[in-house]
């Protein structure tokens, strides 16, 4: 059992520290809304991933590349949108100041990002999957254990980044400005890197 622990540790960490679309959003959510309504923004894979998780072990391996590459166009131009409307706000004075409404709309933009990133659907599909079916092979409590451990790490870690950024964005307001742009134009990148490749244009 402690080999699923941890293979799901690493697993976890890494998923939690290698850049993307999700984390990216993450950030410019902390930068914008604070910690208090980020922290929602962490529960998501929770509730999205067990779909993908199903669709995942019941079809491992077998999921068609055409469905990728739908969810690849959708994902990137939903990214994109959300970058936008960030831009708008930010042009009008009003991307860093918390609304009422923020928090809902906070976990409703998390939930459709993470059904809308291919990421889930390949990571679970090709990694993740695998050793989940490998270790309830065995027995439930190691299908269990490597779960608990990848999502404790995977969490811990999303937790950990707003946190960080909480504390920036009481910086200097250029400083905050500054990084929230960037993020802005990391999930452009992001974005249009998802939309090549679902179109064929960029390799995977």
């Amino acid at each position: 059992m402690f080999s699923f622990i941890s293979r799901g540790i690493s697993l976890g960490f890494l998923a939690g520290a290698s850049p993307g679309p999700f984390q990216s959003y993450l950030i410019s959510t902390t930068l914008a809304q604070g910690w208090r309504k980020s922290l929602i923004v962490i529960l998501t894979p929770l509730l999205t991933d067990g779909p993908i998780i199903l669709l995942a072990v019941v079809v491992l391996k077998q999921i068609p590349s055409t469905f990728i590459s739908l969810i690849q166009v959708v994902g990137g131009l939903y990214l994109l949108w959300i970058a936008y409307s960030g831009w708008k706000g930010f042009r009008a004075g009003t991307a860093l100041q918390a609304d009422a409404s923020s928090e809902r709309r906070t976990l409703t933009q998390g939930l459709m990002m993470n059904w809308l990133s291919p990421g889930p659907y390949i990571f679970w599909a090709t990694i993740n999957g695998p050793l989940l079916v490998q270790g309830l092979e065995q027995s439930v409590w190691h299908g269990v254990a490597f779960m608990v451990a990848f999502y404790g790490t995977f969490l811990l870690l999303l937790a950990a980044y707003v946190l960080v950024f909480d504390r920036v964005r009481h910086l200097d307001t250029r400083v905050t400005n500054t990084i929230f742009l960037l993020t802005l134009v990391v999930m452009v990148g992001f974005s249009l890197s998802l939309i090549g490749q679902g179109l064929g244009i960029i390799n995977n």
